[in-house]
């Protein structure tokens, strides 16, 4: 069960990072490949935010590195699309869809300069991909829940990204955008994006997962939804529960 091989798109080499003088993630080792959506599992505090933020290069490791399409992770540097969780945006601030989106080319294009009719057409074909072509124009603070996952999801595509990082992206949705967000990445690794999901959704990440990477502080072990699922000792070390636990009886279940 490896994810070694042919040259990743993302690629994570002996990651460790310190928090507040404390060792948050060790010796972490994970790739994604063009093509596949990686589901990222674990508990509660196993560091799966602190490593999307390490990858985006906003977080320094103590040791190891991180590579983009073979470069160093640096903020704006890399084609890397980031889909935060819907509570850390500002939905109040006064701005439309279409405007939210373009703040995603922002650190391309710089502060001083102006979008221009080919920034634009990202956007347009960016919210055409996620069906708010009619809501451009509409302020963002009167979307839906599910409205606003896709406007960010938008954001994130309007880069043209090689690899997509998705923090827990179907939080609080209704299951037809879940649905559609689900069809949506499955295409986007088609096209050959590499995907890297962190996600409390079990089952969802074991039914559309290319590969799963399960998390805790390191990486516990990472290999296919069936390799994973059939393996219940695997998921015991990564949430530390016993023998008897209704999530092994789920996952036992999946395989």
């Amino acid at each position: 069960m490896s994810d070694t091989g042919t040259t990743a798109a993302l690629a994570v080499e002996k990651v460790s990072v310190d928090l507040g003088g404390r060792r948050v993630l060790h010796s972490v080792d994970l790739r994604a490949h063009r093509g596949e959506l990686v589901g990222l599992i674990g508990p509660n505090g196993a560091g799966k935010t602190t490593l999307l933020r390490t990858i985006l290069g906003l977080l320094k490791p103590a040791a190891g590195a991180v590579t983009v399409e073979g470069r160093p992770a640096k903020p704006g540097r890399v084609p890397v699309g980031y889909i935060p969780q819907r509570l850390d945006f500002a939905w109040e601030f006064p701005i439309s869809v279409a405007n939210v989106v373009m703040t995603g080319l922002t650190g391309r294009l710089g502060l001083a300069r102006r979008p221009g009719a080919a920034q634009w057409e990202a956007v347009a074909d960016a919210l055409d991909r996620v069906r708010m072509t009619e809501l451009a124009d509409r302020p963002v603070g009167q979307l839906s829940g599910g409205q606003r996952q896709r406007v960010l999801v938008a954001r994130a595509l309007a880069l043209q990204p090689a690899v997509l990082l998705l923090d827990e992206p179907f939080t609080g949705l209704d299951m037809p955008t879940q649905e559609l967000l689900s069809g949506l990445f499955a295409d986007l690794a088609h096209e050959g994006r590499a995907l890297l999901m962190t996600t409390h959704d079990i089952l969802s990440a074991l039914d559309g997962s290319d590969r799963i990477a399960l998390l805790n502080r390191t990486i516990v072990a990472s290999g296919t939804p069936a390799e994973l699922a059939g393996d219940p000792s695997l998921w015991a070390r990564t949430f530390g529960i016993g023998p008897g636990s209704a999530l092994l009886r789920m996952v036992q279940a999946a395989a």
